[in-house]
């Protein structure tokens, strides 16, 4: 199961999808390609600060505030991250206001 808290400030993720399970993989794949997406979007096509950090199972991404082309980005993101779990529900989203 993969966590993803998205706050005001910034956005967690833990965990991995279960990858002896038929199909789980390319979920990790997926989120993967699109975070580092992100990261990249923000950090190259907004004048956004942000501060990302990667390891084995763990993404953290945080900015201080986002103007319109970041916000579209994470919403874009957002989109992304959901129609995953659509498919394969094994992403547990929590927001925190």
């Amino acid at each position: 199961m993969i966590t993803v808290r998205i706050t005001n400030n910034g956005i967690r993720m833990d965990g991995h999808a279960m990858q002896h399970v038929n199909g789980q993989d390319i979920v990790c794949s997926a989120i993967s390609a699109l975070t580092c997406t992100l990261i990249m979007g923000l950090q190259e096509l907004t004048a956004n600060r942000i501060r990302a950090d990667t390891d084995n199972g763990m993404t953290q991404i945080y900015w201080g505030e986002l103007n319109s082309d970041g916000r579209l980005l994470v919403d874009t993101w957002y989109l992304g991250i959901q129609a995953i779990n659509q498919q394969y529900n094994c992403i547990n989203v929590i927001t925190d206001p």
